[in-house]
């Protein structure tokens, strides 16, 4: 099969490779359909040194090609959404809802696990890892259903973990994908105000679509004033980050309310953040997020987008196949596109 790697920063190839095959009575061989290129996978793509292949992509959807024999939940044909975390389903912390911590599951591109930027994937815990979607592989619904393996589910994680509700005042910053789904979270949650930190207009004028009230181009001490005169003086009592970069974090401290949420959901590209009395300790600031359970997400989120009423896919702004991998990479990384779609 073919299956993209990278081997270093910048350098992102389309190799063939062996079929994966099952390999233990719980595991799914999935026939990849749709798949992505994710805003994370820019990070090794900056900074990887040259080294052995590593497969990429962590967001697909595809069919159920093959089962082991302990698999029950999903069988031959069935169309599935794969999260970027595979897991029982089973143990304490999947049971709490948090499977990103699943004391015997993993992420895809890990520990000889293939990455979703492939023709076919070897699912391992089937059951508690894949869920079955009510549509066909030609649905135009795929786009929208591709979201929930990743970034909408993580930005509806970066806006409950802040506990965002009714008429709450919500600062999103960044303007990616997950930025853009954290704004329509914050407004599924019954957000009265939600200022989007974002300077990409064409991301911005999406971002307003998707609920935001007000955009602040504007960065550093610049941004942080504007946010605070939109909110009072005061700051926004929840915060959701979805850029991961230490400036990113900064004004996260410095447009939050004091008694408010910081909720982190970009992948930090820092060691070390303020948490000390000026900071956090001094005002009452509560600092939550993570890597965010999408595979407890999924199925709330999904009926809404079956019905139409939500439209997450319109993060998406290019197509290509997976022989174009490499060129969706520099699309991104050139801020030429938001998120690319993969068909194969």
């Amino acid at each position: 099969m073919r299956a993209a790697f990278m081997y270093g920063a910048g350098d992102v190839r389309i190799d063939t490779v062996r079929d994966p095959a099952l390999q233990q009575p719980a595991d799914a061989l999935v026939r990849v359909v749709t798949a992505c290129i994710c805003g994370s996978d820019l990070h090794p793509y900056h900074s990887m040194p040259v080294g052995e292949a590593t497969p990429m992509g962590h967001e697909f959807i595809g069919v159920v090609e093959e089962t082991g024999s302990d698999v029950t939940t999903v069988r031959r044909g069935d169309l599935v959404i794969a999260p970027f975390a595979w897991s029982d389903g089973t143990c304490e912390f999947c049971r709490e809802g948090l499977q990103t911590s699943c004391l015997h599951g993993g992420f895809w591109a890990v520990g000889g696990i293939g990455g979703g930027q492939a023709e076919a994937v070897r699912v391992p815990l089937a059951d508690g890892t894949l869920v079955k979607a009510p549509v066909g592989e030609d649905s135009e619904l795929l786009p929208g259903l591709l979201t929930l393996s990743d970034v909408y589910g993580t930005g509806y994680h970066a806006a409950r973990r802040a506990n965002v509700g009714p008429g709450d005042s919500v600062v999103v910053i960044g303007d990616g994908a997950v930025g853009l789904l954290a704004v329509l979270s914050a407004k599924q949650l019954g957000a009265g105000r939600i200022v989007l930190m974002g300077r990409h207009k064409d991301r911005t004028d999406l971002g307003r679509e998707f609920g935001a009230t007000d955009v602040v181009a504007e960065r550093g001490e610049e941004g942080i004033a504007k946010v605070r005169e939109l909110t009072g003086g005061y700051g926004a009592r929840k915060v959701l980050e979805a850029v991961g970069h230490m400036p990113a974090y900064e004004q996260a401290i410095g447009v939050v309310r004091a008694g408010g949420v910081i909720s982190r959901v970009g992948v930090p590209q820092y060691e070390k953040a303020p948490v000390g009395f000026a900071a956090l300790f001094g005002p009452n600031i509560t600092l939550t997020g993570g890597p965010a359970p999408v595979r407890a997400y999924i199925e709330e989120l999904m009926p809404a987008v079956l019905d139409g009423l939500v439209q997450p896919g319109k993060v998406f702004d290019r197509e290509i196949g997976l022989e174009q991998v490499p060129d969706g990479y520099r699309a991104m990384d050139r801020r030429e596109a938001l998120k690319v779609l993969v068909r194969l």
